[in-house]
């Protein structure tokens, strides 16, 4: 009975995994056709990757005396820089189009990869500027999105209110956008993996414990900048599970 039981578990997980295969590889199609639409470069480069790197390896095999046998290996190798190539466009289409837009520096910071700790609007205007939380190995990072004007003062009140609790932790803050001083959207995972690293997960784990007594200040902003934004984050997701 036990035995039957585990068979037919197994045929449903495999049923299951081939079903979220297929559906990845829609996801993947659907963000193909959409972003070929919009970027005219995309199969030239894709292309170009392809018979590249592809070339490339027949030649070092050629040299040896082994092109046939490096000829898979080429285009294995070719495929992949092909699928890296539009997985980055596809990710540059998205921040282009989110830019701008209210809550869209929570959504990029949600979607952030490693080992950090989001709470996105822990203070917030009824004009939808808004700071956001990010608990990490640099210690407390703050990241203001919305008019500079307002933001700025939104900033410093959350930075006072913080500080009065994290004693000594580094505190840094940043305000989206793309003016002198500011950090545009696409750059934001860039800026926070520069960082120095401060904190052990532990100590992230203790100091997120102390701030979450905190709570959010303000109006709620929008769960993410458009749509289509979530869309396609869950192509990047398939794309780098690929």
């Amino acid at each position: 009975m036990a035995g039957q039981q585990d068979k037919q578990a197994a045929k449903q997980a495999k049923k299951e995994k081939r079903a979220a295969s297929k559906a990845r590889r829609g996801q993947l199609w659907e963000a193909f056709k959409m972003q070929r639409k919009e970027d005219k470069a995309l199969i030239p480069w894709m292309l170009g990757a392809l018979l590249v790197i592809t070339g490339v390896v027949f030649g070092i095999g050629f040299f040896f005396g082994a092109q046939w046998v490096m000829l898979p290996l080429g285009l294995v190798l070719g495929a992949l820089a092909a699928m890296i190539i539009f997985g980055r466009r596809v990710q540059k289409t998205v921040y282009s189009k989110a830019d701008g837009q209210p809550g869209a520096a929570a959504w990029a910071l949600e979607n952030l990869r490693g080992r950090w700790k989001v709470t996105p609007t822990v203070a917030a205007t009824t004009q939808l500027d808004a700071v956001h939380r990010v608990l990490g190995g640099p210690g407390v990072v703050l990241v203001a999105e919305g008019a500079p004007h307002r933001v700025k003062t939104l900033l410093a009140q959350e930075k006072k209110r913080v500080s009065r609790l994290v004693g000594e932790t580094p505190i840094y803050d940043v305000i989206i956008g793309n003016d002198e001083g500011e950090i545009s959207l696409k750059k934001l995972q860039g800026y926070l993996m520069k960082l120095p690293r401060n904190l052990k997960p532990a100590q992230v784990d203790a100091l997120e414990a102390k701030l979450a007594a905190l709570g959010s200040r303000g109006a709620a902003m929008p769960k993410g900048p458009m749509p289509a934004g979530t869309k396609m984050r869950n192509v990047q997701r398939s794309i780098r599970r690929r």
